[in-house]
């Protein structure tokens, strides 16, 4: 066990003995999951840090219009929105779900606050994470609605995928794709087919499936 906890982001760096030190002090509590159980839901409050141990899990952000809906997978080692423990708004920003049996690990939020924030390797850990998104975040929205719509396209999955890589699902109709991209529906048709045909996505009745963000976005024409 002790082997996997320092495995995850947020731990790593830690010493046994200090690992040793914080569980004598803070209570873990573990849990399993079997395919398609909740783990928790978008809106729900962060009140804890949740880390998935061993498993992969899918994460599902709707829009609040109910315009689309994205799901990506996501592999363990992986802590889920430690972003979204602090802040204005503290509730999670998309569901997550078990897709194969998923074992994991959830720590308090008064824990982290009272014990984990002793230790300047969590600290720095957690600082490091938080940055990384939010210069991440930043470097996507310069290039909101910039280039061609095949750039705009990859640009609006970028900006609301949790990793750069990996397989995703977006469910949406053309027409409100293509209002949220600012273009004409009949340039992301035509957008999306052209990525077809080179097998970078697959398109069928209001469903976009990417096998690969990561090469669907260093493709170039």
């Amino acid at each position: 066990m002790y082997d996997t906890l320092l495995d995850l982001p947020l731990l790593q760096g830690l010493g046994r003995a200090d690992l040793t030190n914080i569980l004598e002090k803070v209570k873990f509590h573990f849990d399993k999951y079997t395919p398609g159980q909740p783990i928790t839901a978008q809106g729900d409050k962060c009140d804890k840090l949740i880390f998935i141990l061993k498993g992969r899990i899918r994460s599902e952000l709707t829009d609040k219009e109910n315009r689309y809906a994205l799901d990506e997978f996501i592999d363990a080692p992986h802590v889920i929105e430690p972003y979204s423990l602090f802040g204005m708004v503290t509730n999670y920003s998309s569901s997550y779900y078990a897709d194969t049996d998923v074992s994991c690990v959830t720590i308090k939020k008064e824990y982290i606050l009272t014990e984990l924030n002793k230790y300047n390797i969590f600290q720095l850990n957690y600082l490091n994470i938080i940055s990384n998104r939010a210069q991440s975040l930043h470097n996507r929205l310069l290039h909101t609605h910039v280039g061609d719509t095949r750039e705009k396209i990859i640009n609006f999955l970028q900006q609301r995928c949790l990793n750069p890589s990996g397989e995703k699902y977006l469910h949406i109709r053309m027409e409100d794709f293509a209002i949220l991209i600012d273009d004409t529906r009949l340039n992301v048709s035509r957008a999306l087919n052209n990525l077809q045909d080179r097998g970078l996505v697959a398109l069928s009745r209001g469903e976009i499936h990417i096998p690969d963000l990561e090469k669907l976005s260093k493709y170039k024409v």
